[in-house]
Order: structure tokens, then C-alpha cells, then sequence
């Protein structure tokens, strides 16, 4: 059983990286062929920077992950904590399980409806798509990402209770200076969680964002999948293998700081 559980965790671990490593290395392939390697080249790198199309879509990727992120981890610490204060349990429960529905729902029928209720609304406004495509965009990667969101700052929320916020208010403190005070820097692990979660699903994001976006404003993943109906150029390895190396840093960064803040409350 030993070896058995070796030899299966080696395998789920190959399933899992061996491609990734397969783009890394040919993304240093003198040629652009995926099966021959021609010789070591930092080729493509060159490609890469030299290529303003993958730079703007890189820019626009950004700047609406980090938008819709910040927006829904607002929008949903909002709500964790007004769930929480919700009197009626059947209508708090109710609400929970409204919340949940996205994260079950298939993303092409999120994205179909998404498409059609900012046509409509377009259609009402009399203005052209194109110049909505932004903000469609950013309301819809907001509204997929605010579940997770409350997932991650409810149980945080209910297990810090209303008695610390409570004791603030008699002394003196105002519900605002409550909530920024004493509140908020105990649900910040929750928060900050909620927020990472959201700019990973709205970096990732590919169906959602083909029903919603317009020609105006291209991301990354739409980049890629329009260069599927030709050929993937093997530039787009060698961006994947930035970002993997980049993610890869602060993966390490992160466990680093970790490591140290742990050391030191065990030696006091």
C-alpha cells in the first residue's frame, strides 16, 4: 500500500504538471513547431515584447481582474455582514442558498443570460455595444465572483460574533469606527481570501467573457482562443511561462512569510 500510494500520487502529479512543463519548454524551441525541438532560443520571448496585441490584452486581463476583484470583495463583505445580521433565519437561509446558486450554475448559461440582459439594456439606452463592452465586462465578472467572495468572509464573520463590536459601541465608538476598527482587521483573512479567489476567477475567465465582451476590449483568453482558429503562436508559451514563474515567486514569497510568522509565535 505504501508504494501504491506513491506511485498514484507521482501520477496524479504528472497529469497535472507534465503539461505545464511540456509549454515551458518548448516555449525556448529555436522553431515553432510543438513536437520538434530545434535548438535552445529565447526567440519568442523577443516575439512576446515585441507584440503590442498580447501587451494590451495582458493590460486589459489586469485591469479588470483587479477592478471586479476589488469591487465584488467590497460588495461582498457588505453582504456577508448583513447576511449575518439578517433576524429571520428562513429568510437568511434562503438568501445563502440564492448566493450559492452561481457558483452551481453552468458558465455558458451565466454567460447566454448575462449577454442578453446587457443587449436589452444597451437596446434601452440607445448606445452602441462597443463603447459598453468595459463595464458589461466588469458587471459580469463582479457578479460571478461575488459568491465566492461571501463564501470566504461569512465564516469569518460568524465565528467573530457581535460581542467585540458590541463592547466598541459602548465605548464610545461609532458603527463606522466599529467596523473599520475592530471588525474588518479580524475579518481581513476572509477578506483578503475572497479577494485573491475573485481576481483568479476573473483572470481565468474565458466563457463568461466571450458572451459578454465586445471587439473593444479584448482579454487575454480571448486573444488566445482567437488564435486557435489559425494557429497558436509560441509567443503565447512563452507569456503562459511568465506567469506560471511569476505565480511560482509568490507562491514562495507567501510561505516564506508564512513560515516566519509562525517561527516567531512559537518562540514567544
Amino acid at each position: 500500500m505504501k508504494y501504491a500510494s506513491r506511485i498514484y500520487l507521482c501520477l496524479i502529479f504528472g497529469i497535472l504538471y507534465i503539461p505545464i512543463v511540456t509549454l515551458i519548454f518548448f516555449s525556448f524551441n529555436a522553431t515553432d513547431s510543438t513536437s520538434v525541438f530545434g535548438g535552445f532560443s529565447l526567440m519568442w520571448y523577443k516575439e512576446l515584447f515585441a507584440s503590442p496585441d498580447t501587451f494590451i490584452a495582458l493590460r486589459n486581463t489586469l485591469i479588470l481582474a483587479v477592478c471586479s476583484s476589488l469591487l465584488a470583495t467590497v460588495i461582498g463583505t457588505a453582504a456577508a455582514e448583513g447576511i449575518y445580521r439578517m433576524r429571520s433565519k428562513l429568510f437568511k437561509n434562503a438568501l445563502t442558498s440564492v448566493t450559492n446558486i452561481p457558483m452551481m450554475n453552468p458558465d455558458i448559461v451565466t454567460g447566454m443570460s448575462m449577454m442578453l440582459f446587457f443587449v436589452a439594456v444597451v437596446g434601452i439606452l440607445g448606445i452602441e455595444y462597443e463603447s459598453f463592452g468595459f463595464w458589461a465586462m466588469l458587471l459580469a465578472h463582479t457578479t460571478f465572483s461575488l459568491p465566492y467572495v461571501i463564501l470566504s468572509v461569512l465564516p469569518r464573520v460568524e465565528d467573530f460574533g457581535k460581542s467585540l463590536s458590541e463592547a466598541a459601541l459602548d465605548l464610545g465608538c461609532t458603527p463606522l469606527q466599529s467596523f473599520f476598527k475592530v471588525e474588518l482587521p479580524n475579518l481581513m483573512p476572509g477578506v483578503l481570501s475572497g479577494l485573491m479567489m475573485a481576481f483568479t476567477l476573473s483572470l481565468d475567465d474565458f466563457v463568461i467573457s466571450y458572451f459578454v465582451g465586445s471587439s473593444s476590449f479584448q482579454t487575454l483568453p480571448l486573444l488566445i482562443y482567437s488564435m486557435t482558429k489559425k494557429k497558436v503562436t509560441p509567443d503565447m508559451y512563452a507569456l503562459s511561462t511568465l506567469i506560471v514563474v511569476t505565480i511560482f515567486i509568490l507562491l514562495i514569497v507567501s510561505n516564506v512569510k508564512n513560515g516566519r510568522k509562525n517561527r516567531r509565535k512559537v518562540a514567544k
